[in-house]
């Protein structure tokens, strides 16, 4: 179907005179915000984000003023345990395929268990590396990979940041009692 010329609206802009051809009274608006962003930003103001951490953390927070969304937090990975206490993964290296940031590294080995092929002998996560962006907790089919809402770790060399197996399974039973994402 063609347009025809009648139904065509030609809107002309109209030119700028000297003042705005340089720019001046948006760039002088542009410092007015910046500006009332910046004085009005001190204490708790109304623009402020600012969190006092340590005395003041997320999980107190409500949720309008950065406090914990259960739906979209995502922080420190843990690995799961199965009711026999064993490490849950199967090694299916679902989640090092998916990972966009490469962090996840697993070595598979032969299952001592009889209920499975293949667990894994190594699994490490670099925490440094990692995006926190999930794609792991949601490929894995046996959900042994979780996201949880632990977000003050510390490290005080880059090692120290990779997590082993071992330190994701001890994440796993310090955040036991807490509910899971």
């Amino acid at each position: 179907m063609a347009i025809r010329d009648d139904e065509i609206i030609r809107v002309e802009t109209r030119p700028m005179n000297r003042a705005e051809s340089v720019y001046l009274p948006e760039v002088f608006r542009g410092f007015a915000t910046t500006m009332r962003h910046f004085f009005t930003s001190f204490g708790q103001g109304r623009t402020s984000r600012t969190m006092q951490y340590p005395e003041q953390r997320r999980e107190h927070l409500p949720i309008e003023q950065g406090g914990f969304n259960a739906g979209n937090f995502r922080g420190v990975h843990r690995l799961n345990r199965d009711s026999a206490g064993r490490v849950k993964c199967v090694a299916c290296m679902m989640c090092p395929t998916i990972c966009p940031a490469n962090c996840i590294h697993i070595e598979a080995a032969e299952s001592p268990w009889d209920d499975r092929e293949k667990y894994p002998a190594k699994f490490e996560i670099d925490e440094l590396r990692c995006i926190f962006c999930g794609m792991c907790e949601e490929a894995c089919p046996v959900d042994a990979i979780e996201l949880t809402t632990e977000y003050d770790i510390v490290g005080l060399s880059r090692q120290e940041m990779v997590f082993d197996k071992a330190k994701l399974l001890s994440v796993f039973d310090a955040t036991i009692e807490k509910k899971p994402m």
